[in-house]
């Protein structure tokens, strides 16, 4: 828990109560990490149906106290996570539906930094990378306090595979993805290992095996979203184990989208990287010794996202 509190003065704002919003928010609940969780929506209606049916599960969880409110209920909150957005018109592109996305982010943001200005801002929208950048210029908050999800879920999907293939629990599987959360992100080959040794190293090597993996991983939401029509768990899981490393003070090492600079010569433009995240927000950027093939990669991974930030005009 914070330096000099406890869970009974833990506050924790959910904006935007999708799939996402309303999935995270049910696991705080189940986590019990939390003393209060504040629920804002501009449809304040689903806002207030997701805090009846929350505190409906709380008896069987951890005692909370849940309540639908607006920005000034924020108040006190350390920990404010960003899951609002809007949805893909028909025939739009993806420039002018991140143009939408930044105008409702705009909104949120004044309304967190107004009302709770020492909160850490943890934002889960997607394409994640560049709302999180867009959060942080719009903030003027420092950029350790504006966290994305980044490539959490990413990574972990990955370490998940490779414990599959080489048949080992995923926990004692150390590999990373980095980059862009999206298409161009890139699998970290040359660093993965199970405790210790390298995956060539480690039994059979096969990269075409490898190579399969990575597609499973990289293009897992399409596949979700195909059969269910959208994910939520599995990054409703990462964002928490995200704010227990913040509110414990844990000083885990998780693959977070945050602010680089000169991070393998990429600068100003957030990406997800292993980052230490602590009481502070991120608190250490670990830069990976990545082969040269990969430093390329994740260079072309971060000219596309600011390439996209410049026609935003961020």
């Amino acid at each position: 828990m914070p330096r000099g509190s406890d869970r009974e003065t833990v506050k924790i704002g959910v904006v935007g109560t999708g799939f996402v919003g309303s999935t995270f928010a049910y696991t705080l609940v189940l986590t019990g990490l939390a003393a209060e969780i504040v629920l804002i929506d501009k449809n304040r209606a689903k806002a207030e149906g997701e805090e009846m049916d929350l505190n409906h599960a709380a008896p069987f969880a951890h005692p909370v106290r849940i309540r639908a409110g607006g920005y000034e209920d924020l108040a006190g909150a350390v920990v404010v996570c960003i899951a609002a957005g809007v949805g893909q018109r028909p025939g739009e592109d993806r420039l002018s539906l991140l143009r939408r996305n930044v105008v409702v982010l705009e909104e949120v943001v004044a309304g967190i930094v107004r009302h709770a200005p020492e909160a850490i801002v943890l934002v889960a929208s997607n394409p994640v990378d560049i709302l999180s950048y867009a959060a942080w210029k719009l903030s003027g908050l420092p950029a350790a306090r504006v966290i994305g999800s980044g490539t959490i879920l990413d990574t972990a999907r990955l370490r998940s595979r490779l414990g599959e293939l080489y048949g080992v629990d995923p926990r004692s599987v150390h590999a990373h993805i980095v980059g862009e959360h999206g298409d161009s992100e890139v699998p970290a080959w040359s660093l993965a290992n199970i405790a210790g040794v390298r995956l060539e190293d480690y039994g059979s090597f096969d990269p075409k095996a490898l190579r399969k993996v990575f597609e499973e991983v990289r293009d897992a939401a399409y596949e979700i979203i195909e059969r269910k029509g959208a994910t939520y768990y599995a990054i409703a899981v990462g964002l928490t184990r995200i704010v227990s490393s913040i509110l414990r003070d844990e000083r885990s090492v998780l693959s977070v989208s945050t602010l680089v600079d000169g991070y393998l010569g990429v600068k100003d433009i957030y990406l997800g990287v292993p980052a230490v995240v602590g009481r502070s927000g991120v608190e250490k950027v670990i830069e990976l010794p990545l082969d040269d093939a990969e430093t390329r990669a994740f260079r072309r991974s971060a000219a596309i996202l600011k390439e996209l930030a410049g026609s935003l005009g961020l």
